[in-house]
């Protein structure tokens, strides 16, 4: 049986916390969270503490135990025991066409670069046990991004256009509100444009929400109530009226415990998938101006109740259940990125188990970062002193 968790206690995130170790918390936080919440996504609350003898507090096995390999509906992927999941794949992936691309991506980078490395590079994928190919690995979603980019040559800005309308273009966007970090309109705009090859409507939206979120999240004294605040300015239609329903009654709860129940009550007029996660109603992922993914808005009522500490951010995500891979992965990049300690032993199993190098990313990332920044400064002042001179001439 799993013990009772301690009564948790919120620590003060780092807000004097650098560059590279905002960038490094995110990177390392989002794989964290995204491992620790595979083996129980798909399920309720209520089923994970049964199956569990109690909530989840850390890294757990496989859902079915040692028969996951052929226990449906998981099969054949090794979910748990500190393995990462597409989420954390794709993440990497993202950070791979910076460091190619060394300056703010589009939607042209993705068609050119993105879909290439998901195509044509085997790498060791944590949940097959196997080297493959990373397209063999992703959800129907991202293959989207194959079949629309290299076999249907369809222009990058609109070939998320007639996707499933779901999580699957936010999951990995952590690396553009890094690049943009304190700049959460920069990396807004900058996530739109990426995510118009990959989804559309309210997916689409959260894209670029979510990258603000760590953008903001990343600017020196930020706080869990400030990032979400930045989010409810930038955001459109259902997705603001989701983030400000679930905030508002995160706000009440000072554990994730109690939040559960009444975050899924807040999101689910929002939410097309319906009650049973495993068995989506016919509304389901359809574009819509009205709606909203259920896994940024709760990521960031986690990141509320927990005010900004990773570890009840996540482990809240973790238990909620449904989609929470995805959701803790938001939440474990944004506490991350407000300077929240990412548990060292996490960290260090889940790198382990998964045969990754989660800080490598990290440090790529940043020297892109710096390089980008300079770029753009040096830009900025270009654009200042033309202005000045056409403004002087009135």
């Amino acid at each position: 049986m799993t013990p009772p968790m301690e009564p948790h206690r919120h620590t003060v995130p780092h807000t004097d916390a650098g560059l590279e170790e905002r960038i490094t918390g995110a990177l390392v936080g989002a794989a964290v969270g995204d491992a620790l919440g595979g083996p129980v996504e798909g399920y309720t609350p209520e089923q994970i503490l049964e199956r569990h003898g109690g909530r989840v507090h850390g890294i757990v096995g496989p859902w079915n135990g040692d028969d996951w390999r052929t226990a449906r509906p998981i099969a054949p992927y090794h979910k748990g025991d500190g393995h990462v999941t597409d989420d954390t794949l794709m993440t990497h992936a993202l950070v791979r066409v910076y460091e190619r691309v060394r300056d703010h991506l589009d939607a042209y980078a993705i068609a050119e670069h993105l879909v290439p490395d998901m195509m044509t590079t085997p790498r060791w994928i944590p949940e097959l046990e196997a080297e493959a190919l990373p397209l063999q690995r992703v959800f129907l979603a991202e293959k989207w991004l194959v079949a629309r980019l290299h076999y249907g040559h369809v222009d990058p800005r609109e070939a998320g256009a007639g996707n499933i309308v779901n999580c699957g273009a936010a999951m990995y966007m952590a690396p553009v509100g890094l690049v943009n970090a304190a700049d959460p309109r920069g990396a807004y705009a900058e996530a739109l444009d990426i995510a118009g090859a990959h989804q559309s409507s309210y997916g689409r939206e959260a894209a670029g929400v979510f990258a603000a979120a760590v953008a903001a999240a990343c600017a020196p004294g930020a706080t869990a109530r400030s990032v979400v605040d930045t989010c409810v300015r930038l955001a459109k239609d259902g997705t603001r009226a989701t983030i400000e329903a679930v905030c508002e009654v995160a706000s009440r709860h000072a554990d994730f415990e109690s939040a559960l129940k009444p975050l899924r009550e807040a999101v689910a007029p929002f939410d097309t998938v319906g009650p049973d996660y495993r068995a989506p109603s016919l509304g389901a992922r359809r574009p819509s101006r009205l709606h909203s993914i259920e896994e940024l808005p709760i990521a960031l009522g986690m990141l509320l109740v927990a005010r900004g500490d990773y570890r009840h951010a996540v482990l809240g995500s973790v238990n909620y259940g449904r989609d929470c891979d995805s959701i803790a992965t938001m939440a474990g990049a944004l506490a991350g990125a407000l300077g929240s300690d990412v548990p060292a032993d996490w960290a260090k199993t889940v790198a382990e188990a998964s045969r990754l190098d989660l800080h490598a990313p990290a440090t790529a990332l940043t020297e892109v970062a710096l390089q980008i920044h300079e770029r753009d400064v040096r830009s900025r002042r270009a654009h200042e002193a033309a202005f000045t001179t056409l403004a002087g001439t009135r």
